[in-house]
């Protein structure tokens, strides 16, 4: 670790790291700051990464429950914690100069000097290894999408910069699990994965956009774009015009499959669900749109229940 010292503009009571967590309270002084660069008490990102794989595991399992490939959903729920926190690693190296301008990011790991960039890279490093040796127990045509999906993860960084949809990158990005969850089930790629997909871009698109209302104020300051930034007071239609069309698309992935009463039911509670976080959105309250961004955690398990029971 280096000695480097807090940016000017760092505030304990506006940063996004909780300062009384169980990683200041009880991990080892060396290990601190390599767990908050990977957002180890944070999970949410990583249960937004887990739950697209974990949908399309569930629908490629057309042949019951018997069938239920529980290795897979270990295997990608492993890849899902060193995938997240390797994302979120390289994000904040290629951001560490954005990041000490806003007072939410300004004591991470590597702007406040807790972690040197050169052990960030190598914590990096240690984490795509991890997620090599989950991906290389999978098929080829997963393995190949594995792969690919590297290239949407380098990108992904650098549109804040050139786009106002970065969400839309990171929707791309967040729901390639569905391809793979699906190759890995059935060894190949079908109109049900491509439905699902498209469902968890929208999906991302919405609760990304909320998210991204936290920083607005600040992106606009530093010039960094986004979705939050370029709709506005806009942001509420488009957001349930995403989540409406998240639920169509969920009802057709699985309606291809063989949609069940059960399945119908609990999309409808995921619809209800959506319903409630536009109905209580506040996009200039920080923590409104941070609590709503973080009850997408029970929207994906919603969702998961209702593919889960297409079985029954």
């Amino acid at each position: 670790m280096t000695d480097a010292k807090p940016s000017p503009t760092s505030d304990s009571t506006k940063s996004d790291i909780p300062q009384r967590g169980w990683i200041n309270r009880l991990a080892p002084a060396w290990s601190r700051g390599y767990l908050k660069l990977a957002r180890a008490d944070r999970p949410i990102g990583t249960w937004l990464l887990l739950w697209p794989c974990i949908w399309s595991i569930l629908l490629a399992q057309g042949n019951g429950l018997s069938e239920l490939r529980l290795d897979l959903i270990i295997l990608f729920a492993l890849g899902a914690m060193a995938m997240r926190g390797a994302g979120c690693t390289y994000n904040d190296i290629i951001d560490r100069d954005f990041d000490a301008k806003v007072s939410r990011t300004a004591q991470r790991p590597i702007p406040s000097g807790e972690v040197s960039v050169p052990q960030a890279w190598t914590f990096l490093t240690v984490q795509l290894f991890v997620g090599f040796i989950v991906l290389v127990q999978l098929n080829m045509l997963t393995i190949g999408l594995g792969v690919a999906s590297l290239l949407l993860v380098v990108s992904y960084p650098f549109m804040k910069r050139i786009t106002y949809w970065p969400q839309a990158w990171l929707g791309l990005t967040f729901n390639w699990g569905i391809l793979m969850g699906w190759s890995a089930v059935t060894g190949s790629l079908d109109w049900p994965a491509v439905a699902l997909y498209a469902a968890g871009f929208f999906w991302t698109l919405g609760y990304d956009t909320i998210y991204a209302h936290q920083d607005k104020e600040d992106d606009a300051l530093i010039g960094v774009k986004s979705s939050a930034l370029a709709l506005g007071s806009q942001t509420l239609p488009f957001v349930i015009a995403m989540y409406t069309l998240t639920i169509v698309l969920l009802a057709l992935a699985v309606g291809i499959v063989g949609l069940s009463w059960v399945t119908g039911v609990l999309l409808t509670a995921a619809a209800i669900h959506f319903t409630w976080q536009a109905a209580t959105l506040n996009t200039d309250d920080t923590n409104n749109c941070l609590e709503r961004f973080r009850s997408n955690r029970d929207a994906g398990f919603l969702i998961a229940a209702a593919i889960f029971g297409m079985h029954a």
